[in-house]
This record gives C-alpha cells, sequence and structure tokens, in this order.
C-alpha cells in the first residue's frame, strides 16, 4: 500500500517541489452496454479504484508526465503535442492536454507524477480515470474553472482523436459526475442525467476473469459499423430515427426484412438493452431489488448471443455467479471478449461469494480470478493528503 504522503515524497523526489493531489474513478457499469455510442441509455457507478495525479506548475510550456505504473518518463511541449507510439501509456494525457488546448484553454507547463490503481485491461476504464484526473489537474494548475460536462466530452475527444479509440461519452462522464451511494442514468444523447439510490444492503461486486482477448479491438469497432448500417437502412423507411435509440423494438421487427440477421442481431440487443436501462432504473427506483435480477441475465444473454462480444470465460463466471446464494444478478461488463463481471449481491452473502466463486472459477478454467467489492465513488476532485484512503 502506498499512502498519499508516500506520493507526496516521491513527487518531491522527482520534481523537487510540493505537489497537489487529484484523483478521478474508473467506473463499472450496471447496465446499458453498447448503447452509449448509439445515443442510448447507461446505468454506471463511479467505483473506489482511482487514477491519483500529484501535480505542480512549471515557469516554461513544458509537461513533464511521469508513470509510477510503466516506471517511465516522458515530455512534451504544449506548443506542439504529438502522438507517441501505439497503445503508449503517455497517449491520455498527452491527448487530453491537446485537447483542452484545441478547446482554447491556455495551459501552463505542469509536472505530474501518475499512479493508477483501476484494473488495467478489466473493462473498468482505467483510460477515463487518467483522463479525466489529468484533465482536472492541468485546468486547476492553469488557474482555469473545471466545467465537469466540458471535460468529459474533451476527455473523449481526446481518446476517439488522439488515442484514435472510438469510445462513447460512459466512461468519462461517469468519472466527472460520479456519486458515492449512488448510480448514475446517463442519457448519452442529450447527456442529462440522474442519480439513483443504491440500497445499503446491496453490495458491487465486480469479477475479474484474468482474460482479455485481443480480438476485442477491431470487434468494437466492427459492432459500431454493424449499427450505423442498420441506422441507414432503417432510415430508407424511417427518415426520422438518427441512431438505434429512436428505434422502438416493434419498428425494429417490423423493418427487419431491410436488414441482414447478424445486423438484425445487433440493432437488436442495443434497442433491448435501451429498455433494460429503464426498467432497471423502475426497479431501484420502486426498492424492487429482485426485479434487477431477470433484467441483467437478459443483458448478458443479449451480448452473448445477439451482440456476440461475451467469451467463454466471462460465461463461466456469470454461470458460477448466479448459482450463489444472496445473488440478485450478474452480467458481464464492459466492452467484451473478457474483463470483468458485475455482480449485485446481498450484503450479508458477499464473503461467501467472493469466496466460492473464486473457488469454482480456478477448478473450471485453471485461473485465479480477482474478486472486488466496491462501494459506488464521488467523481474527480482534489483531495488533502491524510484525509482520504491510501492508494493502492
Amino acid at each position: 500500500m502506498k499512502n498519499l504522503l508516500q506520493l507526496l515524497e516521491d513527487f518531491r523526489s522527482r520534481f523537487g517541489s510540493d505537489a497537489t493531489i487529484y484523483r478521478a474513478p474508473g467506473r463499472v457499469n450496471l447496465i446499458g452496454e453498447h448503447t452509449d455510442y448509439n445515443d442510448g441509455f447507461v446505468m454506471p457507478a463511479a467505483i473506489e479504484f482511482y487514477c491519483w495525479v500529484a501535480a505542480a506548475p512549471r515557469a516554461d510550456r513544458k509537461l513533464v508526465i511521469h508513470s509510477e505504473n510503466y516506471n517511465e518518463t516522458v515530455e512534451a511541449n504544449l506548443e506542439s503535442i504529438v502522438a507517441r507510439g501505439n497503445r503508449h501509456w503517455a497517449n491520455y494525457p498527452l491527448g487530453v492536454a491537446h485537447a483542452l488546448q484545441g478547446a482554447g484553454k491556455r495551459l501552463k507547463g505542469a509536472n505530474l507524477l501518475i499512479h493508477g490503481e483501476v484494473p488495467l485491461g478489466a473493462g473498468l476504464s482505467s483510460s477515463a480515470a487518467i483522463e479525466v484526473a489529468v484533465g482536472f489537474a492541468l485546468l486547476e494548475q492553469s488557474g482555469l474553472p473545471v466545467d465537469r460536462g466540458e471535460l468529459a466530452l474533451l476527455c473523449q475527444r481526446a481518446e476517439n482523436e488522439f488515442v484514435r479509440a472510438r469510445v462513447g461519452i460512459m466512461d468519462q462522464f461517469v468519472s466527472c459526475h460520479g456519486r458515492a451511494e449512488h448510480a448514475l442514468v446517463l442519457d448519452c444523447r442529450s447527456l442529462e442525467y440522474k442519480l439513483v439510490k443504491l440500497p445499503a444492503r446491496i453490495q458491487l461486486m465486480i469479477c475479474n476473469t484474468m482474460v482479455k482477448h485481443e480480438i476485442g479491438g477491431g470487434e468494437y469497432n466492427r459492432r459500431r459499423a454493424e449499427c450505423e448500417e442498420g441506422v441507414r437502412k432503417m432510415q430508407t423507411v424511417l427518415p426520422e430515427i438518427r441512431a438505434l435509440r429512436d428505434v422502438t423494438i416493434e419498428q425494429l421487427e417490423k423493418n427487419r426484412g431491410l436488414l441482414s440477421p447478424k445486423v438484425f442481431s445487433r440493432c437488436n440487443h442495443v434497442v433491448t438493452e435501451n429498455d433494460r436501462v429503464q426498467s432497471a432504473v423502475r426497479a431501484f427506483e420502486s426498492d424492487d431489488i429482485r426485479a434487477l435480477g431477470p433484467l441483467l441475465a437478459e443483458s448478458h444473454r443479449s451480448l452473448r448471443d445477439d451482440y456476440e462480444v461475451s467469451c467463454k470465460e466471462l460465461d463461466t463466471m456469470v454461470e458460477i455467479a448466479t448459482a450463489q446464494l444472496g445473488v440478485i444478478g450478474a452480467r458481464m461488463t464492459g466492452g467484451g471478449f473478457g474483463g470483468c463481471t458485475i455482480n449485485l449481491v446481498e450484503a450479508g452473502a458477499a464473503e461467501d461469494f467472493k469466496r466460492n466463486v473464486a473457488t469454482e472459477y480456478l477448478s473450471r478454467t485453471g485461473l485465479h480470478p480477482e474478486i472486488y467489492v466496491s462501494a459506488s465513488s464521488d467523481g474527480v476532485r482534489q483531495v488533502e493528503a491524510g484525509s482520504d484512503r491510501a492508494a493502492s
């Protein structure tokens, strides 16, 4: 464990000055998968896994960024920021600086020390956490106001245009706007959102399958293209639609003849998933927690069969979890092809769940899973050393 005082000491040792500490959370998505880039609805919660940034201003126009996770330092001139090699970690903070300046934010130079504790490659949005933490830090260090909605959009732009990953807005938005003890329901078109109280008797338990199949990246972009093809074909008879969020289940079924079987299946997942998000909102708001189980189960089935983004390990983890006492619902979460499942578990059953699932998953796959229990968290903020829990 490394506490925040140690993070400050590491910063002083490396840069020779005091620093201010910021943190931004990762997220887990309760329901609403692959709907965000289709202008749909999502229900994520920020989690207590953070990207921590210690920052101090410089007198020049340079960014000097050190990653403790990669034990590497990069430098960049704010007058001309260029991307590093493909998949290089530095493209996330550099892309945010580039996007902020492109939006007219006159940034000052800064020294940054980054420590990430969001598990990498697990589908818990380590990339958005680093983007939002760095963006918030750069704005504050430059004496500029922070508009959280604008920050989320600029961080998304950084990932879309600088990192060249076609992500939706969900991850950055909840990292900016998350609230402890709540999930966030977001309309990904209007960016209107509301907070939904999470019952204290329910634990969010995240099971990491410890696999991430490389097929994921190209397949993600292919799914987007298939959804866009579905919209184009249906616009010939439904000219008013702009995205799949505008299509009802009845309209999709009526016009399935316009679509190939595969494109219909992709669209069917998105259209029905949007309905499941709205049903989940009603279940939380009416305290009908048992109604969530079938919704999560159907979401996973749809992701597995219609959208085809699950994998053997995710299916196995969901099957094991669903059979445990005290489990309300389970499904894959994130982009798919590995990563994590989200499980809603009665608080009193959490320890047995963790032990039993780990044992059976190891027995069936030969893999040691990581199982996290996380309360929902507040969004990005500045923190005082000694006032918050340790960074691990």
